[in-house]
């Protein structure tokens, strides 16, 4: 298995969700790349999300952001050590 373009976008979709705030959402909008549009769609179809524009994390999707971010945070921490 690899990081595929379709699950990095959606990994992006997750890192730019706010873990300090269950009550902050995301909107997609129309105008958004393509890229990002069908990785919120995909995301909800997943049921990480509560939209296809976005919305709110689901329970599942709040523990994959935390992971997405966890995972982000490490890489790039790495990066600049």
């Amino acid at each position: 298995m690899s990081f595929t373009p379709e699950l990095v976008a959606e990994l992006e979709i997750l890192a730019l969700y706010s873990l300090e705030n269950s009550q902050e959402g995301l909107k997609i909008h129309h105008t958004a790349a393509p890229q990002a549009i069908a990785a919120a769609k995909r995301l909800h179809e997943k049921e990480l999300i509560t939209q296809p524009d976005g919305g709110y994390l689901t329970s599942l999707g709040r523990d994959a952001a935390e992971h997405a971010q966890s995972l982000l945070t490490i890489l790039t921490t790495q990066e600049t050590a």
